[in-house]
């Protein structure tokens, strides 16, 4: 009976633990998702698949290369990528086809980092298109996350870090100097376009749960041996995710031009259809 209970509270420790590793960032993925399909919803209302084909034009292939930068990283063998095809039979924009060995955990476990590259990239060229474009909103943001979320980490809210990212960069960029910046459109262009693209595919979320199996069984073995030896997994592993903060910060950035893309399609929609 000890033993029964012993495994149930390894199982429970290793879920709440997998949460704390990975459970914002699907949270985040899940988030972006809503938004997206929701935007090519209306663009598709209103002007048809050249609606979600207008922005596909750039999305696309940086969704298409986080899948392909992260299968580097994790060892999987690319055999072929379409990092963007407009005439599709199945409506398929892009894809990454890769192969893998199903006996290495470290291949297994690349399947979800695989599968949510997308969130990775998209972010990144948000912030590196910030960076080139409009560099003094990106100043203003990298200030925020050295002195409020890095000098802070330990006491950091979570809802506070996303909203006062937001906030940060949503002042930096919309001011009066930036309205009359050429640079600052071309970024909200290209902006609203990785953001339309960002979320993933059902294909991707597939394999993301098969790398998500396997971190949850990583940690449920490293858990049982652990607790035959009295290491506490909890505490560390809780304080290794305050790195949560980081991906809340970031995320932010594509969560503000996601509601943007979102109630700019809706507008359009709405003039489409005559209000």
């Amino acid at each position: 009976m000890k033993f029964l209970e012993s495994l149930l509270n390894t199982l429970m420790l290793s879920l709440v633990e997998l949460f704390y590793l990975v459970g914002l960032l699907i949270g985040v993925g899940f988030l972006l998702g809503v938004l997206e399909r929701y935007s090519n919803k209306f663009l598709f209302k209103a002007f048809g698949p050249r609606g979600v084909l207008a922005t596909a034009w750039i999305g696309t292939p940086i969704h298409e290369l986080g899948h392909l930068l992260q299968c580097f990283i994790w060892g999987h063998r690319v055999t072929r990528v379409r990092f963007l095809q407009l005439k599709s039979p199945n409506g398929v924009l892009g894809y990454v086809e890769h192969q893998y060995n199903a006996g290495s955990i470290y291949h297994q476990i690349g399947n979800f980092f695989i599968g949510m590259g997308p969130i990775f990239s998209g972010i990144g060229a948000l912030i590196f298109g910030m960076y080139l474009l409009v560099p003094e909103s990106y100043q203003s943001f990298r200030e925020y996350i050295v002195h409020y979320v890095t000098t802070d980490l330990q006491n950091s809210n979570d809802l506070m870090v996303m909203g006062n990212s937001v906030l940060t960069i949503t002042k930096s960029l919309f001011t009066f100097k930036n309205l009359f910046n050429p640079l600052f459109w071309i970024f909200l262009v290209l902006a609203v376009c990785i953001s339309s693209h960002i979320a993933l595919s059902k294909a991707d979320i597939n394999g993301s749960a098969k790398g998500l199996l396997m971190i949850f069984f990583v940690l449920f073995i490293m858990n049982l041996v652990t607790g035959l030896v009295g290491i506490d997994t909890y505490t560390f592993i809780v304080g290794l995710t305050k790195y949560n903060a980081y991906v809340l910060a970031f995320s932010s950035i594509a969560f503000l031009f996601s509601l943007m893309t979102l109630l700019i399609s809706y507008i359009l929609y709405k003039l489409k259809s005559g209000w």
